[in-house]
């Protein structure tokens, strides 16, 4: 019961999937969060194993406050410690500010905003001394390059205010907060080959897309003990769009 544990809400596919398998790599036993594909979940299920790590795997809705209190608790009861917590979990609600209704600014700000927060809240009471929480944002937090992104753009902006925050508050228990912000990144939801791809593609310095282990690679830079000294800050991991 010595190993450390993590949680990366939202690993069954993607960019969630990918920090799970690279922290088990590490010598993390995971935790991980779904919302309905079983499927996906259990190949996370069986990557994580296969790295000789104990995987858990826990069906619920991060768009609840049921749901994000439940990815804790079951951890904490399976595990009985948390050590990294991954938010990773999200929804990209698309649509110009006329055309976007109230359920749908309510799903994007339950997910991505309430979601983090309520994970982060019950998360800290069981972390100790080197504790590490990364919230996944966006580098659309920072920059707004096309129609259709205000509510998005502003769900993952909240997330640096609330880690500036958080930082404060667990400063002087040795618990760092960050965000990562991916550009546009390849993957089975957003592939790079399309032409929406290649016009996102022109906003970025590099021209091009990222792939999951550019963020990979971050997330586990600042889960370790070497980023000790990085806490409340957004890491754009972008190919340059903000720039």
């Amino acid at each position: 019961m010595t190993a450390k544990i993590a949680i990366v809400t939202g690993a069954s596919r993607g960019i969630g999937a990918g920090i799970a398998r690279q922290l088990a790599s590490e010598g993390y036993d995971i935790a991980f969060s779904y919302p309905r594909d079983a499927a996906s979940a259990q190949d996370t299920i069986r990557q994580v194993e296969a790295l000789g790590r104990r995987v858990l795997a826990v069906n619920a809705d991060g768009s609840t406050v049921e749901g994000n209190e439940k990815v804790i608790a079951e951890t904490i009861r399976v595990f009985g410690r948390l050590d990294v917590l991954v938010c990773n979990a999200g929804m990209y609600p698309k649509g110009t500010i006329d055309d976007i209704t109230p359920e749908i600014i309510e799903a994007g700000l339950n997910l991505n905003v309430r979601g983090p927060m309520i994970e982060t809240m019950c998360a800290v009471r069981h972390m100790q001394r080197g504790g590490r929480i990364v919230l996944m944002g966006s580098s659309f937090g920072g920059r707004a390059p096309l129609p259709g992104l205000s509510l998005y753009s502003s769900t993952k902006a909240a997330l640096r205010g609330f880690a500036q925050g958080v930082a404060r508050d667990l400063g002087d228990r040795g618990i760092t907060i960050n965000v990562v912000e991916p550009g546009p990144v390849n993957t089975a939801m957003n592939p790079s080959d399309t032409e929406a791809a290649k016009v996102l593609a022109g906003f970025v310095a590099t021209g091009a897309y990222g792939e999951i282990a550019d963020i990979v690679n971050v997330v586990s830079f600042l889960v370790n003990e070497r980023s000790s000294y990085i806490t409340g800050s957004a890491l754009a991991v972008d190919g340059g769009l903000l720039a």
